[in-house]
């Protein structure tokens, strides 16, 4: 394939670079070669619709959140096949997340860590690149929007940056994720305790409900949640998931555990590692979720998928769909196309 053979010539010189300065050369990229039709060589996967929280996507495979914080690059990602895309972490009010360098790559382990720290320009300018770009004006497709809390705010007060942000994406968004499990913002991931979670997710679902009747659309919330929990904080989270009749949870954002990677250069920097180490554990997340929530609430599948086997292995294990991030960095867009055409067979 074209495409599979231009990554191949293409990652080498990006391996060489930062992480982070390749990650900003690509973007840009990316973009300018969709507006000129470059993109068009992928191949994209055929149409294979799915319908999950009231909402059909055209095939199960979906950019995660994170590699476009700020929605600047939607029509660029867009063009590479995937079924949904999910841009953010965004916050109230900018802020320039950590200081350099926070993103490393771990290549013997097929695997990344960064601490970003939701760096972003802050909701109001991500509203204008979503509502700027075509991909929503033409309703080209799903648009997840993914909201987080500045990391200034006190955790206490974490809900009042959660229902802002929810208010201003929402007219925009397909669905809204609700970030609560990054590594990279201190105590974030307190809010997955159980009073915590149920105060959070109430003021949100009363919010979604005035929105709703607002805007005379209902749009689903998902929540994103940590792969370093243990079987009861699991059914705690399932519980609190179903008593709220939240839309969907995803599974699973990165990992602060470094047993995969010891040993390797860079496996003692802070912050969340993502890639192939992650993939069992987000699986016994997904599995563990699936045996709580049964059909009563979808799953989203992500973490460590870098071929076609690991994401039917998503599947398997109880999700309804699979999201990409390091993965597409390591084995490039094909990995889109292989998985979609993994998941056709299992339907």
């Amino acid at each position: 394939m074209p495409d599979k053979l231009l990554y191949a010539l293409a990652r080498p010189l990006l391996f060489s670079l930062d992480p982070e300065a390749a990650h900003n050369l690509t973007l840009p990229w990316l973009r300018r070669a969709s507006g000129f039709g470059l993109t068009r060589i992928i191949s994209r996967p055929q149409p294979d619709p799915r319908t999950v929280m009231g909402i059909t996507f055209p095939n199960p495979v979906g950019l995660a959140a994170g590699l476009d914080k700020d929605g600047a690059y939607i029509d660029g990602l867009a063009s590479l096949g995937f079924g949904s895309i999910e841009v953010g972490t965004v916050t109230p009010r900018p802020q320039p997340g950590n200081p350099l360098p926070r993103m490393f790559r771990l290549p013997q382990a097929n695997a990344i860590i960064n601490r970003m720290g939701f760096n972003n320009g802050g909701v109001d300018a991500f509203v204008a690149n979503v509502q700027a770009s075509r991909f929503f004006q033409n309703k080209e497709g799903i648009l997840g929007l993914n909201i987080g809390k500045n990391a200034d705010t006190p955790i206490e007060r974490a809900a009042d940056d959660y229902l802002h942000c929810l208010e201003k994406v929402y007219p925009y968004a397909s669905y809204v994720t609700v970030n609560i499990s990054s590594p990279n913002t201190k105590n974030l991931r307190q809010l997955q305790g159980g009073s915590e979670l149920d105060s959070l997710l109430s003021a949100l679902k009363d919010a979604q409900q005035r929105l709703a009747d607002r805007h005379k659309r209902y749009v689903p919330i998902a929540l994103k949640i940590a792969p370093d929990i243990d079987t009861e904080q699991v059914k705690t989270i399932a519980a609190t998931l179903l008593q709220h009749r939240m839309d969907a949870v995803i599974a699973t954002n990165t990992t602060i555990t470094r047993d995969a990677v010891k040993g390797l250069a860079h496996a003692e920097e802070t912050g969340g590692l993502s890639g192939a180490p992650v993939f069992e554990l987000s699986n016994s997340v997904i599995r563990a979720l699936k045996s709580e929530l049964g059909d009563g609430l979808p799953i989203i599948g992500v973490g460590g998928i870098l071929s076609a086997d690991n994401a039917r292995a998503k599947i398997d294990a109880g999700a309804s769909l699979v999201q990409l991030y390091t993965g597409l960095i390591y084995c490039g867009p094909t990995l889109i196309r292989e998985c979609a055409a993994a998941l056709r067979k299992t339907r």
